[in-house]
């Protein structure tokens, strides 16, 4: 007991993210015990019960780190329980940033964890152990609620994030679709110390809510109209794994005579806005101020009072097809070599080792390029031992570095630059500024030859944060 690596474990977790069952297959193990939701505000642990380790319901109120103490001393091997964002914040506040408390993480598509809430409310089932007592029902969505939920959600799982960050600690983090698989479970008995390994999964509880959203939700239609502006993609609650990005600064570029800071986004329009800004005042692309220093910015910024900032926006599918274009798919990238050669070896993107040459098929094209993008999710999530580069974070992370230092005054859309960026210049007191040119992809298939729905899927499963908090609409709908 003495050497145990920790004290308790804590199942952060929300209402129908599958909690019951991964609890329940965890208690199947001699040397760990899970109490439940024991800071449920209308129970104590499980339902109908209302006492533990000598706590009532009115005790746990007073003392609510007592019942943990308690729970820590008097368990048999080591004790864990469930929190929702809806349970005590004063448990939160003293298990977050200790240690010694394990943190698991489950997560579910919220859309899924909210219809099936909402049949368990209507059928007033919320386990089933036999599939013959199934209860069924269809349920209307209702987007107001939905957003709600998003939003309370979000806001705990930044919570979480921040306070393992500030405290140097990790978590063992699950799906839903994980609590099925016993090598997962496995891995976190592991994670948890447990001498024990899972033989299979718990088959006590079955899964109540089978079948598509169709199927359950009586307003199908309407609910697949409010996520357009609500979650259209169906975001996870899940914690970011991405790095976070610092400001970049020496990539910042200033113009010596007009008050035009550039922040360029790679993988974005950028060799076409130094042209352009080149060509204001006849200064050219080789007297723009590069590799400033902050005290360099600071300095330009004093010098151009009422200056304007401003970055570039490329959609992600376009986006990330320039990157694989220009940065993965030719060998003569030294900066990308060791990536390249990585995403061949070990994760299989059927790309030739050399540069392609006239063999190489639009077929083969859209296949190295759909694998890249299948790459990129686990890469953007951490999952992966190759660097998050920024020819592929996001470009929400990217603009979050910016802004350690200053916000950009304008994000200009690629598809508006003709427009936006002299109106900007203008802005800045430049007379007559020039129109930029477009700026294409280096490769002989373009993108509109490969596109399917299938690789914009693909690319909102990579890239879910930049469409959402950006609002990119499916590439073909530009």
């Amino acid at each position: 007991m003495a050497d145990r690596r920790f004290d308790a474990f804590v199942l952060f977790a929300e209402m129908r993210t599958g909690s019951n069952y991964l609890e329940d297959s965890l208690n199947a193990l001699p040397d760990l015990t899970c109490h439940g939701e024991v800071y449920n505000p209308t129970f104590l642990g499980h339902h109908n019960q209302f006492e533990l380790f000598g706590y009532d319901m009115d005790r746990r109120e007073t003392d609510p780190l007592g019942l943990l103490d308690a729970m820590i001393a008097r368990t048999e091997g080591l004790p864990g329980f469930r929190l929702f964002h809806d349970h005590d914040d004063r448990v939160v506040d003293r298990i977050l940033p200790d240690p010694r408390i394990a943190k698991v993480i489950l997560t579910r598509n919220p859309l899924d964890s909210y219809v099936s809430r909402k049949i368990a409310t209507a059928t007033g089932q919320w386990r089933l152990t036999d599939s013959k007592n199934r209860k069924s029902a269809t349920v209307d969505f209702d987007a107001d609620e939905f957003a709600e939920l998003m939003d309370r959600l979000a806001a705990f799982q930044d919570r979480l994030r921040r306070g393992l960050q500030v405290t140097g600690q990790t978590a063992f983090r699950l799906r839903y679709e994980d609590i099925n698989d016993a090598e997962v479970l496995n891995g976190l008995v592991a994670f948890l110390g447990s001498a024990a390994r899972v033989d299979a999964v718990s088959t006590k509880l079955k899964r109540q809510n089978p079948g598509d959203l169709a199927e359950k939700v009586g307003n199908y239609a309407e609910m697949l109209a409010a996520l357009r502006d609500v979650d259209r993609f169906g975001l996870t609650a899940s914690v970011d794994a991405e790095p976070v990005r610092g400001a970049a600064v020496p990539g910042f570029v200033a113009h010596p005579q007009a008050g035009l800071l550039f922040l360029p986004l790679k993988g974005a329009p950028e060799q076409a806005v130094l042209d352009w800004m080149g060509a204001i005042g006849g200064v050219g692309r080789e007297a723009l101020l590069r590799k400033m220093t902050q005290k360099d910015l600071r300095a330009w910024m004093k010098g151009h009072p009422g200056y304007r900032s401003f970055t570039v926006l490329r959609h992600p599918v376009k986006r990330a097809y320039n990157t694989f274009c220009r940065f993965i798919l030719p060998d003569d990238r030294p900066a990308y070599e060791d990536p390249r050669r990585v995403m061949r070896q070990r994760y299989k993107l059927p790309i030739p080792a050399r540069t392609p040459d006239s063999d190489w098929t639009a077929a083969d094209q859209k296949a190295g390029f759909m694998a890249f993008l299948e790459f990129l999710k686990p890469n953007l999530d951490g999952q992966t031992s190759v660097r998050v580069d920024p020819a592929w974070a996001t470009q929400s992370a990217i603009l979050q570095g910016f802004a350690q230092l200053m916000t950009p005054h304008q994000l200009v859309q690629e598809e508006e630059m003709a427009t936006a960026l002299p109106a900007l210049a203008r802005a800045a007191g430049v007379v007559e500024p020039p129109a930029p040119r477009e700026e294409s992809i280096p490769t002989p298939v373009s993108l509109s030859d490969i596109y399917d729905g299938k690789i914009e899927k693909t690319a909102i499963d990579a890239y879910r944060r930049d469409y959402l908090t950006l609002g990119f609409p499916r590439w073909n709908r530009l």
